[in-house]
Order: structure tokens, then C-alpha cells, then sequence
């Protein structure tokens, strides 16, 4: 399997199609017209390998684990306003009677839950996304590869999410009990051994198909809005050729694209994500209960704390991603560029 991945890496318009002596040796231009690309260290990983989808996947559990958990307090109050906004009337007064019935530590229940589920999340939807942006690409060719790129962002990022929410899917379910429900659990341990002698192994899974409508959605919008943004970003605003930039100043590109993605990922996704918190908290119903229940407007329900959520989320998540490939020497290749064959058919100069 690994070594038919490796071969179509090879082959992926996504990565620079020079070697390091052409590059060393200055015989051509980088991938985009008028820019030269950088020789590879000689300690970087290589691109494709069964190592790179590896290290991606475990820049997946740092990103995606340690924003998750950083931003409890929100996401619990968020979860409250979803299940109960007669209570809950908005975010301050959520925070502020939180503090008051449970004490700061109220503020970050759910914490296990949110660490491991998303630990395991990210592993899939980075790495996973990785292997699937290659195979396709491999799929379509080079040229059509970069015509129809967006949706090959699209399909890759919704086919690893596919099987993340199976990982995270326990979790969320224990999370959202461990939030909304008083009483009912205060940790993890506690949480997941009640919810099985309750109402056994589809307990942790039938949170599973709407949590597939909201984060296939939110994650295709992430990786294919992020993608776009950071081409767009160097094209038109950054002043400077991308491999004229420092490492910094990349990472800052990638923090605002990030933050860009995040607002429209949010959005996208929020219906969904109300439905969730709403089906783990009711016993016995089905999606479609809790969606007739609420009704068009009560599935928007906590919009502008997931925004401010969603958005810091996914813009940390990006950066602190890409300082990883960056620490462990991972191959960021930059933006496609239209391939020589496909210009000299369009007659592009």
C-alpha cells in the first residue's frame, strides 16, 4: 500500500517536480514562473513517504488536540446555549453563571473527552487528507489535477473526515453528556462506563451521521477554503515571492488564510453542530426529532461564540500545523502552479 503511495507522490503536481541538484545547479525556475525554489535539507523528510504521512498525522494530534482543548470554556458555554438558551441567554451571561454554579473548574468539564477525541480526529483528517490529495491527484493527472484542484481539496478533505468522526464520534458523545447534562457526570471515566450500561454501544455512535453533516462540510470548507486563500494571499497581497519569504512570515500567511477559512467553516457547519449537541443531551431521539424540535432558527443557536470559536480554532490549527512541518523538516510545497504541458496547450506564456 505504502509503496503504491510513494510512486503517486512521485508523480503529484502538488510537489515541486525538481531535484535538488537542478535546483542546486540553477537550470530552471521553480514551479511558479519567475521564482526559484529553495534546495531541500539534506535531513528532510521525503515527500510521499510512508514517514511524511506519518509526521502529518502526528501534526494532526498536536494541532488539532491541544487548540480543541484550549478552547473548553467556550465550547462548553457554546454547548450550553445550544441546549438551553432560555437559561443561557448569551455568551457573557453563559460564562458568568457557569462561574457561579460550578466555580472555575466548571469552566473546563469536558476536557478529557475533547483532548482525545480530537487528539484522534486530527491524526485521520491531517494525515488521511495528506494520502487522499495524492492518490487523487494521481487519479485525475497532472493537468487535470491542477484544473479541478478545488475539488480535489474537497474530496480529499471530505474523504478523511469520513473516517476521523468514526475516532472522534465516542468522544463528543461523552463530552457533550459531561457538559449539558448536570449531575449526570463530572470526568470521562465517569461518563463513558454510565453511558454503556445505559444504553450500550450506540450510546458513543448515534451522534454519528449528524456529526458526518457537520464536520464533512466544515472540513471540506477548511482545507479547500485555506488552500484557495493561501494562493490567492500570495498572488495578490504578499509583496514578495512565497520563497522569498522567511519562515515567519509564512507562517503568518498560513495564520490569516487560517482565520479566513475558520469564519466560513463555522457557518457552514453550525446547524449540524447544534443538532449534535441537542441529540446527546436527549435520550431515545433521532436527528430528525431534534432538527423538527428546533426548528430553522434554533439551529442557529450559538452562531457568534462558534464564529469566534471556529475562526481562532482553525487559524491556530493551520499555524501550529505548518510550524510542525516546519520543525520536523516536513516538504511544504507551495501553491500549484499550472504545468507546462497544460500552458503550451492554452497557449499561456
Amino acid at each position: 500500500m505504502f509503496s503504491a503511495l510513494l510512486d503517486a507522490a512521485r508523480n503529484s503536481p502538488f510537489k515541486t517536480p525538481f531535484t535538488k541538484a537542478q535546483c542546486d545547479a540553477g537550470t530552471v525556475a521553480g514551479p511558479v514562473r519567475g521564482r526559484s525554489i529553495a534546495a531541500a535539507a539534506s535531513d528532510e523528510v521525503e515527500f510521499g513517504s510512508t514517514k511524511f504521512f506519518v509526521l502529518c498525522g502526528l501534526g494532526g494530534i498536536i494541532s488539532c488536540g491541544s487548540t480543541h482543548t484550549f478552547v473548553v470554556p467556550l465550547d462548553l458555554v457554546k454547548c450550553r446555549l445550544q441546549v438551553d438558551q432560555a437559561k443561557y441567554k448569551n455568551v457573557f451571561h453563559g460564562f458568568k453563571l457557569t462561574l457561579a454554579e460550578d466555580g472555575s473548574r466548571g469552566l473546563v468539564k469536558g476536557w478529557a473527552p475533547t483532548f482525545f477525541g480530537y487528539s484522534a480526529q486530527g491524526a485521520f483528517k491531517f494525515g488521511l487528507y495528506e494520502v487522499f490529495k495524492v492518490q487523487y491527484a494521481n487519479m485525475l493527472g497532472e493537468e487535470n489535477a491542477y484544473l479541478y484542484r478545488t475539488w480535489l481539496y474537497l474530496a480529499a478533505s471530505a474523504s478523511a473526515e469520513f473516517f476521523a468522526d468514526m475516532a472522534l464520534s465516542p468522544f463528543e458523545a461523552a463530552k457533550v453528556k459531561i457538559q449539558t447534562m448536570p449531575g449526570y457526570a463530572n470526568t470521562m471515566r465517569e461518563a463513558m462506563p454510565k453511558m454503556m450500561g445505559e444504553e450500550g454501544i450506540m450510546a458513543f455512535y448515534k451522534g454519528l451521521v449528524p456529526l458526518w453533516c457537520r464536520q464533512i462540510p466544515y472540513t471540506m470548507m477548511k482545507f479547500a477554503c485555506f488552500e484557495k486563500t493561501v494562493e490567492l494571499l500570495y498572488a495578490y497581497v504578499v509583496p514578495k515571492p512565497r520563497d522569498q519569504c522567511s519562515k515567519g512570515e509564512q507562517l503568518i500567511v498560513t495564520f490569516a488564510a487560517g482565520y479566513i477559512a475558520g469564519v466560513f467553516c463555522a457557518i457552514v457547519s453550525h446547524p449540524a453542530d447544534v443538532v449534535v449537541s441537542k441529540l446527546n443531551q436527549a435520550k431515545g431521539s433521532s436527528a430528525f426529532d431534534v432538527a423538527k424540535q428546533l426548528g430553522f432558527m434554533g439551529m442557529w443557536n450559538g452562531l457568534m461564540p462558534r464564529i469566534i470559536m471556529i475562526g481562532t480554532l482553525t487559524a491556530l490549527q493551520w499555524f501550529i500545523y505548518d510550524g510542525v512541518k516546519v520543525a520536523l523538516s516536513i516538504p511544504r510545497p507551495p501553491p500549484p502552479e499550472m504545468p507546462e504541458s497544460l500552458k503550451k496547450k492554452l497557449g499561456v506564456q
